[in-house]
């Protein structure tokens, strides 16, 4: 059945925590493993051969547990001191407004799409840009404030990925200390507050290269489970519909499957470089060149198109059982869709991101 409650079953949250998931990516100074974008894909792959929801939540949040380590030091205490196995919804893009006052900065927004919000009950990081005195644009940067500051509204009602409760926030006014601050501009130059107090070499990963695998494993895992679902639709004595051909006899069935299949791997083979290249560039101390950063953003986009490319084959050709609301395969695409409607792994805009850069044109963005 489609999914009611419209948030990932606390249960499934408690186990993340229980088996040390949760802490993939989040520094050994954090109580986290510390382990790496190659584990990380694989774990949010298999997770999401049973709950792509799940995977997702998980992907976003060892994004943001990641990104934390690059606060400073105090930040990372409060949010993590007495609890290291803290969830932290976060929407990092720059959605609300800051500015400097005497103890900090005000914070005011509205951020949709914080996904795992409900199971985030102590911290979130917000993003704004930062203004100076005179209303200058001067930063960029994410805000680390405790949830109950925050309010969270009951407006996560969607088609696809509809059980991540990616449901919005708002705020008014908040003030928020100097070190709970983390500019992205920063971040992503390879400068931070954080970077440096850690002994292994995980904060020295690419940061833009990160945040997009962190959230493409999930595609492959429920692109896997399509492929298996699949089987479950195409019994032996199925008949394709106005033929006398059995489904599961003929050609046209084997050729999509084997193209299903294979578009399939090509992701895995596109996220699997992708997770390679971040860990061995950070493990090595070497800071990844433009074009190869660029070409991981790239990569994690296609990667995931490739999986909803699949799924869409499999999909039609599953016939009328394929859209009732008990079958899984129709809710595996519903999910797929949604996450290639994610900013950052949006196909169309990450080809003319990386064909400008291939071309030696100015960059269109900073999330490079």
């Amino acid at each position: 059945m489609r999914p009611t409650a419209r948030q990932v079953n606390s249960a499934n949250i408690v186990e993340l925590k229980r088996s040390g998931l949760l802490g993939l990516m989040q520094a050994r100074r954090n109580g986290g493993l510390e382990c790496g974008l190659e584990t990380q894909l694989e774990v949010s792959a298999a997770i999401a051969l049973g709950c792509p929801a799940t995977a997702w939540v998980a992907g976003v949040a060892h994004a943001h547990s990641w990104l934390i380590s690059h606060f400073p030091a105090q930040a990372q205490d409060e949010i993590y001191g007495d609890d290291p196995t803290r969830l932290v919804s976060a929407v990092i893009a720059p959605r609300g407004r800051a500015d400097r006052v005497a103890s900090g900065y005000r914070v005011s927004g509205f951020w949709p799409f914080a996904s795992g919000i409900h199971h985030s009950t102590e911290w979130v990081l917000v993003g704004a840009a930062l203004f100076d005195e005179s209303g200058e644009k001067i930063d960029e940067g994410v805000f680390a404030v405790p949830t109950d500051e925050v309010e969270v509204l009951d407006d996560w009602d969607v088609v696809g990925l509809s059980a991540t409760g990616s449901a919005s926030m708002r705020a008014a006014d908040l003030i928020v200390p100097s070190h709970r601050f983390l500019s992205m501009v920063g971040v992503v130059a390879g400068d931070s507050p954080g970077k440096h107090l850690h002994d292994g070499w995980l904060a020295s990963a690419a940061p833009v290269p990160v945040l997009s695998s962190c959230i493409a494993g999930a595609a492959l895992g429920a692109a896997h489970a399509v492929l298996e679902e699949f089987k479950n639709l195409v019994p032996p004595d199925k008949i394709i519909a106005y033929t006398n051909d059995v489904q599961l006899e003929s050609s046209t069935t084997h050729r999509q499957y084997a193209q299903a299949t294979t578009l399939v791997d090509e992701a895995a083979c596109l996220l699997r470089r992708t997770a390679r290249t971040i860990d061995d560039g950070a493990r090595a101390g070497i800071e990844l060149d433009l074009v190869t950063r660029a070409r991981c953003r790239m990569d994690c986009a296609q990667g995931v198109r490739r999986c909803l490319e699949a799924v869409q084959i499999l999909f039609l050709a599953s016939g009328g059982s394929g859209i009732k609301k008990t079958s899984r395969l129709g809710l595996l695409m519903a999910d797929l869709q949604a996450m290639n409607m994610h900013g950052i792994l949006n196909l169309e805009t990450n080809q003319e991101m990386y064909g400008r850069v291939l071309l030696g044109l100015p960059q269109n963005t900073p999330l490079i």
